[in-house]
């Protein structure tokens, strides 16, 4: 386990001059997400809604093939009649998918074995001796705590079976927030807006191949600046004895409060950092964009980072259907993956039309769609 946050960080103020900067000052032909239908709303496993999702993948990137199936954890609770209550029972969910489509493993972890009361989203690696996995995950809550929404990172060794990933051991802390550059709060609040809670979550692995030197880069929540939006992505890197929080690698102080699910990715001597994000957690008083993935590209890991595009924004939700689907997630092989949100709105909104809660809420994997890498720029590949 990591050593206390005070003793690990005396440092009481941090400057950020060295953080990259993301302020977008105009969104302008927005690329389109592929709208989703009728026919891509195909439950996984019935009785149960399935939202963020990520496969078992290599150290470099690429996604495992084990025993002919692909191996994906999804986050998943029962279905209750307003979706937004799966946030407070959410389980991570093991699937698997093969010539025969998908089949359900179950519970990825089991009962019992997290330390808090939900298992919210994170990223899983098979090192490269085949055989061990680490599964980095978000733990949410505290086991014999009040109800909150503290959020810590943890990771699970286990191994690769003939059935998928297994023999999942006792998860550790791997980081703690620091209170100076990342906030550290126990947010023991009841019902809080969405889109206003504060993030230390969504663990996502990273090699850097100029380098070998792994990294996880995290959602989180600037410490140093009390602006009511002040999300940030994290990083911590592995000294070869244990994860070292670092400096944010992203700022969007003022203009954004939640950069969630950030993943990177090496193309072509670059780096690509890509985030998602909705438009009720932009601050009013900026500019802002679409439900959508974003991103920044860098010469190294180490930065500093431009938007991509020049605003930052990949691809938007269409704007007949700006809820459809979330939390994109892309793989090594440049496939971008996403669950089906409220889809199908045709204009309407749930404030107006609290039937469309339950009816509209896809809860399953959404349509898989390409992107295509030059440069600077990343865009949706044609079919």
């Amino acid at each position: 386990m990591p050593p206390e946050a005070t003793d690990r960080h005396p440092q009481q103020t941090f400057s950020a001059t060295g953080v990259s900067r993301w302020e977008p000052q105009a969104f302008t032909d927005l690329p389109e997400i592929p709208l989703v239908t009728a026919q891509d709303i195909q439950p996984l496993v019935p009785g149960l809604d399935l939202w963020d999702c990520w496969p078992l993948a290599h150290e470099d990137g690429r996604t495992v093939v084990h025993a002919g199936r692909t191996w994906w954890f999804f986050l998943s609770s029962p279905i209750f009649p307003d979706p937004v209550t799966r946030h407070g029972f959410a389980r991570i969910r093991l699937l698997s998918r093969g010539a025969d489509g998908w089949r359900d493993h179950g519970n990825a972890l089991p009962d019992g074995l997290n330390p808090g009361t939900r298992e919210w989203a994170g990223s899983a690696v098979l090192h490269d001796d085949g055989r061990a996995v680490t599964l980095f995950y978000t733990v949410a809550g505290r086991r014999d705590g009040p109800f909150s929404f503290e959020q810590r990172l943890f990771a699970v060794p286990g191994t690769l079976g003939p059935q998928g990933p297994e023999g999942w051991q006792t998860p550790e802390e791997i980081i703690v927030a620091d209170g100076v550059r990342y906030i550290a709060d126990r947010q023991e609040i009841e019902a809080p807006e969405p889109g206003t809670i504060k993030g230390f979550r969504d663990p996502a692995w990273f090699r850097d191949p100029a380098t070998g030197v792994a990294h996880i880069v995290f959602t989180a929540s600037a410490a140093w600046d009390d602006n009511r939006f002040n999300g940030i992505v994290g990083v911590a890197t592995w000294d070869g004895t244990c994860w070292a929080l670092g400096d944010p690698v992203i700022e969007a102080i003022g203009v954004n409060n939640e950069l969630e699910r950030p993943n990177v990715h090496f193309r072509d001597g670059r780096y690509y950092l890509f985030w998602s994000t909705q438009r009720h957690t932009f601050n009013p008083q900026a500019v802002p964009g679409p439900n959508g993935i974003y991103g920044a590209v860098a010469d190294s890991f180490s930065g500093p980072w431009r938007a991509i595009n020049g605003s930052g924004l990949v691809a938007a939700n269409p704007a007949t259907e700006q809820t459809q689907t979330y939390s994109w997630w892309v793989t090594g092989e440049d496939e971008v993956w996403s669950f089906v949100d409220y889809w199908g709105m045709q204009g309407r909104a749930l404030a107006d039309h609290p039937e469309l809660l339950r009816a509209q809420f896809g809860g399953t994997a959404a349509p898989v769609f390409r992107l295509r890498f030059a440069g600077d720029a990343v865009t949706v590949a044609a079919d």
